[in-house]
């Protein structure tokens, strides 16, 4: 019977398939200078084949060089002025082919759309039941390909769907009612749309299983697929009569996951900086050779206070039950796939301090200083080919998810009073001007 690539996923991570012989191979390579372009020409590419996969493996260098960052071209976003211009709770992000920007405020709650140039065109929605109407709506926003717009609306346990000049055109209850998230819809090709759903509400927190309810541009529910999972993140929590709260230790390696446009599953555990695109048929996993960066002895006491505040909002008495926060970072934070498939992998760097405006010298379990992780992507060609590192600005914000659209990207950004911001970044290469 035929193995699909997520079970074959699976066993390659039980069995650890980057065992000491592949690793062996990868350097005979490096060292015979097989698929290694001469110094300056380019990365040092190791390519090996595990089963039936294909193992793309930076030694050192890339497509770009060194000096690509992110540079701002567009602003959205002021302390005080126009309500339009105002955010409350950013919850969702959407960039449309033509340059507009679509952003759902949760406080609000409502879509507003701006033009290329940052100008607030329009604002669509408002708080209630009614078509075209939202009850907190989330990180959930897509844009099809006729230009019809849809928002996740969990509180109305539905999508909403706007046509292109902001009339309420439908709505699809194919969403469970009250479940609110985070993470993004996902647009994948020929309109169909994969949003995030629990397959199990009524199980414990601890043993729900995430999936994507699959959804093609008339409403119609394709079916749920189970997101990949193969490892057990590490947990702290606390539980009062019958109410949990759970975080992730700090700095512990995650299991990171998107969606690429074609519809597979980009997937990684950042114990080790290896990702896995699930294709089927012939899957690819992107590794890099990278330093470990420590975590600090100021990162570690602000990560542990934070997570003891957040606790104790459930359980006054909490006391840290978890395995303690480690002494180095993972390989990445998080990833992302583009609309256009290339694959943009959040890198951890070391830490950067700086007095916190917030600080209360009345909590003990406040601290003084702030620890911020320098924005740092990596970014890699959907066939592994790694184009080079890109460097944002620290104000930069992974929430709600940013954008990335060729050499776009639109994300929320921060300032020190915590104001947010709609930016939308051009990527600069190294070199240019």
């Amino acid at each position: 019977m035929p193995i699909s690539p997520l079970e074959l996923y699976r066993l390659m991570s039980v069995h650890l398939v980057r065992t000491a012989l592949v690793t062996a191979v990868a350097l005979l390579f490096v060292a015979c200078g097989s698929d290694a372009p001469p110094t300056g020409a380019g990365p040092e590419v190791v390519r090996d084949t595990v089963a039936d996969t294909l193992v793309v493996r930076t030694v050192a260098g890339s497509v770009w060089g060194e000096g690509a960052r992110l540079v701002p071209e567009v602003e959205i976003g002021v302390l005080d002025g126009a309500e339009e211009y105002m955010f409350g709770n950013v919850a969702a992000l959407g960039l449309a082919d033509d340059g507009s920007i679509y952003v759902v405020d949760r406080q609000v709650p409502a879509l507003r759309v701006y033009g290329p140039d940052g100008v607030h065109r329009a604002t669509w929605g408002r708080e209630g039941g009614g078509p075209g109407e939202f009850s907190e709506p989330d990180g959930g926003l897509a844009i099809l390909e006729d230009g019809r717009v849809v928002v996740r609306d969990p509180g109305n346990a539905r999508l909403q769907v706007f046509a292109p000049d902001g009339s309420a055109l439908d709505t699809w209850p194919v969403i469970p009612g009250g479940f609110s998230t985070s993470s993004p819809m996902f647009r994948t090709s020929k309109d169909v749309l994969m949003t995030p759903t629990v397959m199990d509400l009524e199980a414990d927190l601890g043993e729900w299983q995430t999936g994507l309810i699959r959804i093609d541009g008339q409403g119609n529910v394709l079916d749920t697929v189970t997101v990949p999972e193969v490892h057990e993140n590490d947990f702290i929590e606390a539980r009062v009569e019958g109410s949990v709260s759970r975080n992730t230790v700090p700095f512990s390696p995650g299991e990171h996951w998107s969606v690429h446009p074609d519809g597979y599953f980009v997937h990684g555990v950042a114990d080790a900086y290896s990702l896995t695109l699930l294709r089927d048929g012939d899957p690819v996993r992107i590794e890099r050779t990278t330093e470990a960066v420590p975590v600090s002895s100021g990162e570690r006491s602000q990560a542990r206070a934070r997570a003891t505040r957040n606790l104790r909002r459930t359980d006054p008495n909490w006391r840290w039950n978890g395995p303690d926060i480690p002494t180095r970072k993972p390989a990445f934070r998080d990833l992302y796939a583009g609309s256009e498939g290339r694959i943009w992998v959040l890198r951890f760097g070391p830490g950067v301090e700086a007095d916190d405006p917030n600080y209360d010298p009345d909590d003990p379990e406040d601290v003084e200083m702030r620890w911020t992780d320098p924005i740092l992507f990596d970014v890699f060609q959907d066939d592994g080919t790694f184009l080079g590192t890109a460097q944002g600005p620290t104000e930069f914000s992974p929430y709600p998810t940013p954008v990335f659209s060729g050499d776009r990207v639109l994300a929320v950004t921060r300032d020190d009073l915590g104001v947010q911001r709609v930016v939308l970044f051009r990527l600069e290469r190294g070199g240019e001007g």
